[in-house]
């Protein structure tokens, strides 16, 4: 919204509910704004919208550093749909004047904050790395990779509010929860037409191949064209389970037919932030790696010594994938049985 940038006051998070659990990121994302809020010494609030929200969730948020907590609570909130929760968001902007408004890159913070951004003609920075508040102006600094993930980009909005931005899951450590904070609670209700969707829930479809949302994994194994079938994927899902992580993919793999759409990593799948990011076979087009860059730590399989991955990998491996993969299988089960 353009006018009196003045009038907005405060940082927002928004709350994610999945099924009736909070779902961590929005822990992550509070311990964000508790940063920013300190720096500009102002309140920090979460939003949380569902339905049958209960009393337990809103105050795990609190504990978690959330001053307020806005509730909305309506059968029509049960099941996300970009439509529904951007008319009831953009309510809840005009009454209370937000200046800050982060969600996390999730495929719900990644569908409506740009349908929001629209809604109320404010700017959006999409899978930031890092955000801050510039010291002279107080204007929330959002830095994100660019041009493939070569450079990083720091992004202001000096005319717009509120400032918007997504970031990318386990990029912070949720703070620890204080079981003696106490916070202000605000239940907002809004006429029916609000909550009203274009887009109608069938039913939930679970992906059997994924234990965990792969966004929310702290180890991911991936493979590519290298491993030159699907029935290859087998070893990865092997490795995976060894390091108690989940199993990611190119898009060449994707489009092959080899694995689930659910399971891409890169600009047209799931942005990552591992602790450790195993990449078998992936050659690392710009696109892939603008998906998992960030990784705590990169470790690359390819037998292409000159194959972009190695650019990003903190350890490669020139090699064969079919010698290397069964090795450390093996020495992996070596250690998970010495630790019986």
């Amino acid at each position: 919204m353009k006018g009196n940038v003045s009038e907005y006051k405060g940082v927002w998070t928004l709350g994610e509910q999945r099924g009736k659990e909070i779902s961590s990121v929005s822990y992550e994302l509070l311990a964000w704004g508790r940063g920013l809020a300190d720096k500009l010494k102002t309140e920090l609030s979460s939003i949380l919208l569902g339905h049958k929200i209960s009393e337990e969730n809103i105050q795990n948020l609190i504990q978690h550093g959330a001053d307020k907590v806005y509730v909305v609570d309506h059968p029509l909130l049960e099941h996300f749909t970009p439509d529904g929760y951007g008319k009831v968001l953009k309510k809840l902007i005009e009454e209370y004047k937000p200046s800050i408004m982060i969600a996390s890159a999730t495929t719900i913070g990644r569908t409506v904050m740009p349908v929001l951004a629209a809604m109320i003609e404010t700017g959006l920075t999409a899978d930031c790395t890092g955000l801050d508040i510039e010291e002279k102006t107080g204007l929330l600094l959002q830095t994100r990779p660019a041009i493939g993930g070569n450079v990083m980009a720091t992004i202001k909005t000096p005319d717009h509010r509120p400032q918007m931005a997504t970031v990318r899951p386990k990029s912070k450590r949720p703070l620890q929860a204080d079981a003696s904070r106490k916070g202000e609670v605000i239940r907002k209700s809004y006429p029916e037409d609000i909550y009203n969707s274009k887009v109608r829930f069938i039913k939930f479809v679970k992906d059997e191949t994924a234990e965990a949302p792969i966004q929310e994994a702290e180890v991911v194994v991936a493979g590519g064209k290298g491993l030159k079938d699907g029935k290859n994927f087998d070893i990865l899902y092997e490795i995976a389970t060894l390091l108690g992580g989940a199993v990611g993919a190119s898009r060449q793999a994707v489009d092959m037919g080899w694995i689930p759409y659910s399971h891409q990593v890169g600009l047209s799948g799931k942005t990552v932030s591992p602790r450790l990011y195993i990449a078998m076979g992936i050659s690392g087009a710009v696109q892939h790696l603008a998906g998992m860059s960030s990784a705590e730590t990169i470790v690359a399989v390819n037998s292409d010594p000159d194959a972009n991955i190695f650019k990003v990998s903190d350890f490669g491996i020139v090699g064969d994938l079919f010698d290397i993969a069964p090795i450390l299988v093996k020495r992996l089960r070596e250690i998970k049985n010495q630790r019986k």
